[in-house]
């Protein structure tokens, strides 16, 4: 089955806001509401390592720096770095979430 992941559209919990992975059916209803605090959350686009295990440290550690300046809040920082990685969505949302029109 697959493992889906889900992020709160605005404000949320400590868990919806920071993301958050669920295992289901390709035949089950998307979740719409985060089941701690029933917050509006949307569905997002997951990168697709395809089993590859061996990932390169850099990348691990880029992705690692963009997830602890999201969690912080730190936006902008967050923005810049997958912009300059080719992470183009993840960039886009996280402009937005630092006030910049998108």
């Amino acid at each position: 089955m697959p493992l889906y992941e889900y992020k709160a559209v605005g404000r949320g919990c400590e868990y919806c806001l920071s993301g958050f992975e669920v295992i289901q059916s390709m035949s089950d209803e998307h979740l719409t509401h985060c089941p701690e605090c029933h917050a509006p959350i949307r569905k997002l686009m997951s990168r697709f390592y395809a089993c590859i295990i061996d990932t390169p440290e850099e990348v691990v550690r880029t992705d690692r720096k963009i997830r602890e300046y999201e969690k912080e809040g730190m936006w902008s920082h967050a923005a810049e770095l997958a912009d300059k990685t080719g992470l183009e969505e993840r960039a886009r949302d996280n402009y937005k979430k630092a006030g910049y029109d998108m």
